[in-house]
């Protein structure tokens, strides 16, 4: 079948989006992505929680019109919350979160972290309770609608025993709940990234949750970099020779006229220097090292495979540009993450990557969004 070509609205699009006349709030919102991904959808997002300051930062830069509250969520109560947004209890039409998932990944001996604190991104702090703080919450605001999204870790091997404990949980706080594990990729976005996605409706509603059906297509690394050609990266582009500045920016690629911003490659992209670049050269289109498990060249014509938080060191194994031996520069990483060209991100190489990594692409969460919006919100009122 035909496919529409990929391409994410700018920023500015965004913000003149028509609201769909629904509101939410979010918490552990990370750098934004899933409110980017409501607004997409037409709603106002009026509150926020993050508490990790590189990813607020970024949060703040995109997300001007939203009240952010930088506070640990332990330390919030859900009438502080209704009192900032002007609402009462009951009255709030969506729910967002997306509690830390460290401790349920599926890489590593998970178990040793749970009940611990750990380093988390630029903090420390115990993330197996989080679940439990974004269900205390629930429970006191009573929103219409809640979306609670996690890895796919959450529900293999020893970690079942939490899920089944957040789900009864969320069931208790008066809603009917569905759980479904969504791929990115079959939402628009190009890149594999499956995540366990809650949606909770309240009793009184008598409707059902509904999750997005996959699309029929799905969109590869070369439709959200249409400039990689034969294996080169294409017209006009040149390497940064010095770090990448403490904002990144990138303008919106026009392939009529230019690759402007686009074609900035932060000097910190470059593996040559590493034994990651050795085995690199080794690996064919689409390859996985046997030796550095994580390392891989992503084969072009299929979506990327997962971008995790961590391998944005220069050093560090992980997903690298298909035809350069060198990681993804932030404005591809960008395309890749299915996040805007001109969406800003705050901090070094590192954490520009580690936002994106963690980030629930916008372009899935508005697919789960307007599926919610259209199906029972509507439906609701």
């Amino acid at each position: 079948m035909n496919k529409p070509a990929y391409q994410i609205p700018s920023m500015e699009e965004i913000r003149t989006i028509p609201w769909n006349g629904f509101n939410a709030i979010s918490t552990f919102s990370g750098c934004g992505g899933s409110s980017l991904g409501y607004k997409m959808a037409g709603f106002k997002v009026l509150w926020a929680n993050e508490f990790v300051p590189a990813a607020y930062d970024t949060y703040l830069a995109n997300h001007s019109e939203t009240i952010l509250d930088t506070r640990d969520i332990r330390q919030i109560k859900a009438q502080e919350i209704l009192d900032a947004i002007g609402l009462q209890v009951g009255e709030l039409d969506l729910f967002d979160g997306s509690p830390p998932c460290a401790s349920f990944s599926t890489a590593g001996k998970r178990e040793k972290s749970w009940g611990k604190v750990k380093k988390y991104s630029d903090t420390a702090q115990r993330t197996d309770d989080l679940f439990f703080e974004y269900i205390r919450i629930l429970k006191e605001l009573q929103p219409k609608i809640f979306v609670a999204e996690n890895v796919s870790g959450l529900i293999k091997g020893t970690a079942k025993g939490y899920f089944l404990e957040i789900l009864a949980g969320l069931k208790e706080c008066g809603y009917r709940v569905a759980c479904r594990l969504l791929d990115a990729q079959w939402l628009g976005v190009p890149q594999v990234r499956q995540r366990i996605i809650f949606i909770g409706v309240r009793e009184d509603l008598g409707l059902e949750p509904v999750h997005p059906k996959p699309l029929l297509y799905r969109y590869s690394v070369r439709d959200a970099l249409p400039w990689i050609v034969s294996g080169k990266y294409g017209p006009s582009w040149k390497k940064a020779d010095t770090p990448s500045p403490t904002v990144s920016a990138s303008l919106t690629y026009n392939p009529e006229t230019s690759h402007q911003g686009l074609e900035i490659v932060e000097a910190e992209t470059d593996i040559s220097r590493y034994a990651i670049g050795v085995e690199w050269d080794k690996l064919k289109p689409g390859g996985k090292s046997q030796k550095y498990l994580s390392l891989v060249k992503p084969q072009v014509d299929n979506p990327c495979p997962t971008i995790t938080q961590c391998s944005g060191s220069t050093s560090t194994a992980g997903v690298c540009h298909p035809t350069e031996k060198r990681k993804f520069s932030i404005a591809e990483l960008k395309r890749i993450c299915a996040f805007p060209d001109d969406f800003i991100l705050t901090g070094s190489y590192v954490q520009q990557w580690e936002r994106l990594g963690r980030a629930v692409p916008p372009v899935m969460m508005y697919h789960i969004a307007a599926t919610i919006r259209d199906q029972i919100l509507n439906r609701a009122n």
